[in-house]
């Protein structure tokens, strides 16, 4: 079986459209790096260096310092696909951030989106 292309996305080209969806839902990039904080355990310099060196999706999510063992409380549909029905253990936290990010552009507060 062959892996889904977004597993070799660049990290760099993906960051900016969260960053987009949050803006235009008048969130910012600050509540964004927040959620991926949380989520991955990268901090600032951290996740600037992913960006920096372009990490695909898999090499990202391979080196975050600590996936935040409450994200297995994320719940919901991203895309028509429910995260908690999601297999594959890298496709599951990609669409875990999705789901947050989402959450984020909805309005949800921060706290709620930190569960």
């Amino acid at each position: 079986m062959t892996r889904p292309r977004i597993f070799a996305t660049e990290f760099a080209k993906v960051y900016p459209l969260y960053v987009q969806k949050a803006q235009r839902k008048s969130r910012s990039a600050d509540e964004v790096d927040q959620i991926i904080h949380w989520l991955t355990g990268y901090g600032p310099a951290g996740l600037r260096e992913q960006i920096e060196r372009r990490h695909d999706l898999e090499t990202f999510f391979a080196q975050a310092p600590a996936f935040h063992p409450n994200a297995a409380r994320v719940k919901g549909s991203v895309c028509g696909v429910r995260v908690e029905a999601v297999e594959d253990p890298l496709m599951w936290k990609i669409r875990v951030l999705d789901k947050l990010i989402d959450e984020l552009a909805q309005g949800k507060a921060m706290e709620k989106i930190l569960r």
